[in-house]
């Protein structure tokens, strides 16, 4: 099943775990979308510095940490995803208990891993 992902916090450095992620999502036939602070392309996607009215989105990966999250907040809960990552070190409770309220879907986990595992 092809999961449309917004990488949030890509990054254009190819050793960044979001550039991998990005590379992997299309390695394994999904469609990717990614916000990122500098505008260019990964893997054929282009990063995007404005956040856009994606639609249908079924994961957002997180690749912020918590103090860069909370502008996003708002922006994320109106995406309506069906699943949040929080990648390694991006753990946000504050987050996740605004996303439990309003019944968005998250785990602590690695999309790397994931991919990997057939777990994705």
């Amino acid at each position: 099943m092809v999961k449309k992902t917004l990488v949030l916090g890509a990054s254009l450095k190819p050793q960044r775990y979001s550039n991998f992620a990005i590379n992997r999502l299309i390695d394994s036939g999904h469609e990717v979308v990614a916000f990122g602070l500098r505008e260019g392309e990964v893997g054929g996607i282009n990063i995007d510095t404005n956040l856009m009215p994606y639609q249908e989105i079924h994961t957002v990966t997180l690749y912020l940490n918590p103090s860069r999250q909370k502008p996003f907040y708002d922006y994320v809960i109106a995406l309506q995803p069906r699943r949040i990552i929080f990648n390694p070190g991006t753990e946000n409770p504050e987050f996740q208990n605004i996303l439990k309220q309003h019944n968005i879907y998250f785990e602590e986990a690695c999309t790397l891993v994931l991919l990997s595992t057939n777990q994705y």
